[in-house]
């Protein structure tokens, strides 16, 4: 199974969170690249992507501007239609708007025609209701979280082999 990461990273916390959820991935025996919208796509690969995540930093309690002018200008050349897809976020604080930035995110995969996957609250714990998010200004919270960050990508994959699997 092929999957990418797409994101936006200024501080480079996103992509840290990206790559953790790549090691769930892979632990499933998935194949995956990163990406940052900055730097040009491998949309072949992408295309070839049985599943497609996209990370988000929070800015102004909602998702960075720069991933919506991405999906609003530049996806286009990109086939997302049919793709599991998901979301996660990182942000300072609990309140900052990490849940608003997942779902308005969550809205441009449903336009692109994705599967939305969350994570699965009935999997037990971790409960992920949309995806998950990192806290960077509450103590301990960005490094505890990693490993509900690997466990989402875990179960990614599985859904994904489940969909699309032999």
């Amino acid at each position: 199974m092929k999957f990418a990461v797409i994101y936006y990273s200024k501080t480079g916390h996103t992509r840290e969170m990206g790559e953790v959820i790549a090691r769930g991935l892979e632990k499933k025996g998935g194949q995956v690249r990163l990406f940052s919208i900055e730097e040009p796509l491998d949309v072949d690969y992408i295309n070839a992507c049985d599943g497609v995540l996209f990370g988000t930093p929070v800015y102004l309690a909602s998702t960075c501007w720069q991933m919506k002018k991405w999906f609003d200008t530049e996806s286009a050349s990109v086939n997302l239609a049919g793709k599991l897809g998901g979301v996660y976020s990182t942000a300072h604080f609990a309140q900052g708007g990490g849940d608003v930035a997942i779902l308005t995110l969550i809205g441009h995969l449903l336009v692109k025609g994705m599967l939305v996957y969350s994570g699965g609250a009935a999997l037990g714990k971790p409960f992920i209701h949309l995806g998950p998010v990192a806290l960077d200004a509450v103590e301990g919270h960005y490094e505890s979280c990693k490993a509900d960050f690997e466990v989402y990508g875990e179960r990614f994959a599985q859904k994904a082999l489940e969909l699309f699997g032999n």
